[in-house]
């Protein structure tokens, strides 16, 4: 039996025909083997250790540093003008009661004035007693011709004007006496003589420089410079320990705190309370260490905290056992924890290592004694 070949034309038609044939078959098999292929294995959660936000009172965390300032200082001008410094009577460093005497100044042009003044009173005074007596001679004589009415009233005004000279001579005579107890430069207030800035022979004026600076009763304080995000764990009343340049301790209490932060240092102004002493001098340094008054503040421990260039933050688990971020604002520190000024509550369940490898948004398995 003979087979005719297939014609040219129609080979093209069955190649074509076997290779969509052999497709078919190809994604029906990789069909059945997905039907029959194990599912993908989920991500296990990551065991990891969790910590709570605890209140705890962190003494002795915060810790800042500045100057010794006045509390109040007091500048000494001399009240008259245009007498030349006769004396000094106490020097930078004294320590003075509240009107005692500073320096006096030359009083001998000012003492001629007033002895002239003083003549000069008693000499209208004996015009002004004379004309009264004259005006009182003529008192009942109206209508009856020994005088005039024109002359009567000429003595009438004569011993009123005599009265009024010797007012005015008497007030000249008031102002003398005033400046000349001006004369003795006294101290405003009681406390420290700071600054002496004047000499015997100089002409008292009033410029910008003082004759003396003086620290009001002798209050010197502490003006420590304590980062912004620290001040609201301050408050007025907590005790301080501040200590000097030369190693000297002292107690101290948070006086002030200054509303207004420093735009470029980021830095605000407690004013702590110090004893009076003699070793405290305005200018000198000194540092403080903030007892925050023994009061408990949210806490955690120091590994919870993760830095970055967005700040602190601690990593905090939620109710489904889900991580997420949460930025905060550091206190005090102290014994291996940090207080949070600003952050997760009290309470608040967070990664006690910041370092974990842990995502927010990932679930992970909290450790069974931390939980």
């Amino acid at each position: 039996m003979t087979v005719s070949p297939m014609p040219p034309r129609s080979r093209p038609l069955l190649l074509s025909s076997v290779a969509g044939l052999a497709i078919l078959a190809s994604a029906l098999s990789l069909g059945a083997c997905a039907r029959h292929a194990p599912p993908a294995a989920a991500v296990p959660a990551r065991t990891v250790s969790v910590t709570t936000v605890t209140a705890r009172s962190l003494a002795g965390g915060l810790t800042a540093s500045g100057l010794l300032v006045s509390r109040e200082e007091a500048a000494v001008y001399p009240q008259i003008t245009g007498y030349p410094v006769a004396k000094v009577l106490v020097e930078a460093g004294a320590r003075v009661a509240k009107g005692q005497p500073l320096a006096l100044l030359d009083d001998s042009l000012l003492r001629a004035q007033i002895d002239q003044t003083v003549a000069l009173v008693a000499q209208q005074q004996v015009a002004a007693d004379q004309a009264a007596e004259q005006a009182q001679r003529i008192e009942g004589l109206e209508g009856q011709g020994v005088l005039s009415v024109e002359q009567m009233d000429q003595r009438r005004f004569q011993a009123r004007g005599a009265k009024a000279a010797l007012a005015a001579q008497q007030a000249q005579l008031s102002d003398l006496k005033v400046r000349d107890a001006r004369m003795v430069i006294r101290a405003p207030v009681a406390g420290l003589v700071l600054e002496r800035d004047v000499r015997p022979g100089d002409i008292a004026a009033q410029g910008s420089t003082p004759m003396f600076r003086m620290a009001r009763d002798s209050l010197v304080e502490l003006s420590a410079d304590t980062p912004e995000a620290a001040l609201s764990g301050v408050r007025v009343g907590d005790p301080v320990q501040v200590t000097l340049s030369d190693g000297t301790t002292l107690a101290g209490a948070v006086r002030l705190i200054q509303p207004d932060i420093d735009a470029n240092t980021k830095l605000g102004k407690v004013l702590v309370r110090l004893p009076v002493r003699d070793d405290l001098r305005p200018g000198g340094f000194a540092s403080a260490v903030f007892a925050a008054g023994g009061r408990p503040a949210p806490s955690v421990p120091e590994t919870a905290i993760r830095y970055d260039a967005d700040g602190a933050s601690v990593m905090v688990v939620g109710d489904d056992d889900r991580v997420s971020e949460a930025p905060v604002k550091t206190g005090a520190h102290a014994g291996g924890y940090v207080a949070l000024v600003q952050g997760p509550p009290i309470g608040a369940r967070v990664l006690q290592a910041a370092a974990s490898f842990v995502l927010p948004g990932d679930k992970i398995i909290p450790s069974p004694s931390a939980r």
